[in-house]
């Protein structure tokens, strides 16, 4: 079991050390500190190849696809068949290691290494917010970027809100897929009850013209249908009791077969070959009994088919004595004989309908049921993003807190619709329209459930009024999307919570997208150093910035943080490791086949070797400790 240490809880999570196995850096170790940790030294010497390996490790890989191939190339060419081991310590105390070997998934081991079943993807440990060379100007274009650096302040909540919006959208698509098939049956089935009335209106002819014999007759009729009936259920029932035995006749034995394919010869002869041996003869005891079971429920369903079999016999006696009587009684009554046959098809017609009407009702009873369960989704559904974005505008308001007027944050509930939008294209791709125009104007003019509203109740006038279709367009929509699944979907799709970051320059505020490349930087990387619990890692993030913005912004962001963040920069400017009083320095060098690290320390234990990285030698080393007083 993981193991607490009172004197490291309370302030965030923290990667104690990286070490690596074969490959480029094979052998080496970094023994991090919880605060300032700058990896340093020439080009070519391994700094990138760190803290990529710990992205690796750490399962927290870019999910732009070029991004991702890049980080797994480097990953597959440096680490050559080895392994990275990152040792963690959770804000809560506890310790665990976490190992990767090159192409395998994520082994988190606790503190006496074995294994445990915490899984990385799903938030089992915490976020390590890592940016590779030219990320930090990437999020400044991107809007969903810019989502998630917000997010990542609240990593542990918004994954957990996103977790259950993913459980109800699930939940939500299996409701989906119940409604759909009983709709479509009652609604075949309504188009089959039209006929009823006529029906009906056909029988009460017959009543009229039965003069004296008329009650005689109808009451013969009316007992021939009832029989008709009967008739049914009794096949209904001996079709129920079969179905019930093939289904279960079907589970007997299953476990027991399925487990002679699990479990092989060479499993139980491994070295876990008694755990298995357990698990298998626990399952075949398993099986066994609900064999056993099983058994029982055949001999019951037998007996009880016997049961049926025989009072059915005595029923068909009944009805052939009834239906003797009735020929009588059309024998005594000549003159209906003529009409007996039309009544009789009538009538049976009569009674498949009524039958019909009867199912349709239970449909519509399974129906109800399912959609109340679905406005119950629906309301948690937007409850959930509601409480998403409470947490994200409270996010925005600390960072704007903390660093207006310079920088500005906002954000726009339900502001992106581009989920939506593609969505429509979709579902119009067939009918000839412009469909980008199209969605577009639909997009602007509807929420997505007010559409699917619009569609259901066939309001094609709606959307020539509030979209500006014309009356081609509004019928074409309607014939792609009535009865379809996009109108399930239009109750689900996500319209994404929209960011904006802006930039005072000189008085004026610009959108990070209007931005130059040092601007952006400018931009993302002041709220990239706000308080989070999670380690910082930015592979050189002096890029696209003059000095002065490194000492003015930067470095004094770096002072308050770093007694309560984890930061792990990969830099070749030395101003951040000196100027920021780096609590760790580790310096590289490589001959060209592998890295290793030629020194590690405080800023004065590994001075000399920042000298030689620094622009004006040791006279400017002294010149900057001297001035900023570090």
């Amino acid at each position: 079991m993981p193991s607490s240490d009172s004197t490291e809880t309370g302030k965030s999570h923290q990667l104690k050390s990286v070490s690596v196995v074969g490959g480029f850096l094979d052998g080496q170790r970094f023994d991090l500190s919880d605060g300032l940790n700058c990896v340093i030294g020439a080009r070519g010497t391994g700094k990138t190849t760190v803290l990529e390996f710990v992205r690796y490790a750490m399962d927290a890989m870019p999910t732009d696809g070029a991004a991702r191939k890049r980080v797994e190339s480097l990953v597959e060419q440096n680490l050559a068949g080895g392994r990275v081991e990152v040792a963690v310590r959770t804000k809560d105390g506890l310790a665990y290691t976490v190992s990767r070997s090159a192409g395998d998934d994520p082994v988190v081991l606790d503190e006496i290494r074995n294994p445990t079943d915490i899984s990385l993807r799903s938030g089992g440990l915490f976020k390590v917010d890592i940016f590779s060379q030219n990320e930090v100007e990437a999020i400044a274009d991107q809007a969903s970027s810019q989502l998630d650096l917000i997010d990542n302040f609240e990593a542990d909540r918004i994954a957990g809100i996103e977790h259950r919006i993913r459980t109800l959208k699930a939940d939500l698509a299996g409701n989906a897929s119940k409604i759909t098939p009983l709709q479509q049956k009652a609604d075949s089935i309504a188009e089959e009850l039209n006929a009823l009335p006529g029906l009906n209106e056909k029988l009460k002819a017959f009543t009229a013209e039965g003069g004296d014999d008329a009650a005689a007759i109808n009451q013969a009729h009316g007992l021939k249908a009832l029989r008709d009936r009967e008739r049914r259920a009794v096949g209904a029932t001996n079709d129920l009791l079969a179905e019930l035995y093939r289904a279960i006749d079907g589970c007997a034995g299953h476990i027991g077969q399925r487990l002679a394919t699990i479990f092989t010869e060479d499993m139980l002869k491994g070295p876990n070959g008694a755990l298995v041996e357990e698990l298998r003869l626990g399952l075949q005891t398993c099986s066994d009994d609900v064999d056993r079971l099983l058994r029982d429920a055949l001999e019951r369903i037998r007996a009880e088919g016997e049961t049926v079999a025989a009072k059915a016999g005595k029923l068909d006696l009944a009805h052939k004595q009834q239906e003797l009587k009735f020929q009588e009684l059309l024998e005594k009554h000549k003159e209906a004989q003529g009409k007996a046959a039309e009544r009789h098809r009538l009538e049976k017609l009569r009674n498949d309908l009524m039958a019909k009407q009867r199912e349709r009702d239970q449909l519509l009873e399974q129906l109800k049921a399912l959609r109340d369960e679905r406005a119950r989704l629906l309301r948690q559904l937007s409850e959930l993003r509601d409480e998403r974005f409470g947490i994200r505008q409270g996010i925005v308001d600390r960072i704007n807190a903390a660093l207006s007027p310079t920088i500005k944050v906002s954000i726009i509930q339900f502001g992106n619709p581009e989920e939506y939008r593609a969505l429509l294209e979709e579902a119009l791709k067939d009918n000839r329209l412009r469909r980008n125009v199209v969605a577009a104007k639909v997009v602007n003019a509807f929420w997505p459930a007010e559409l699917a509203e619009v569609v259901k109740q066939r309001d094609a006038q709606a959307l020539i009024d509030k979209a500006e279709l014309n009356a081609d367009q509004a019928d074409k929509v309607m014939a792609a999307m009535v009865g379809s699944q996009v109108l399930f979907d239009l109750e689900t799709i996500e319209l994404i919570d929209l960011p904006k970051i802006e930039l005072n320059d000189n008085g004026t505020l610009k959108e990070t997208t209007s931005l130059s490349t040092g601007q952006k930087c400018t931009t993302i990387l002041p709220i990239l150093l706000l308080d989070s619990e999670n380690p910082l890692l930015i592979d050189q993030p002096e890029d696209n910035l003059d000095n002065r913005f490194v000492f003015e912004t930067i470095v004094e962001s770096i002072g308050k943080i770093k007694q309560r963040r984890q930061l792990i920069f990969v830099t070749h400017n030395p101003n951040i490791p000196v100027l920021g009083d780096a609590d760790k320095v580790f310096v590289l060098d490589s001959d060209g086949t592998t890295a290793r690290k030629v020194s590690e320390g405080t800023v004065d234990h590994c001075k000399d070797h920042i000298v030689t990285l620094l622009e004006g030698g040791a006279d400017a080393f002294k010149r900057r400790k001297a001035r900023y007083s570090y």
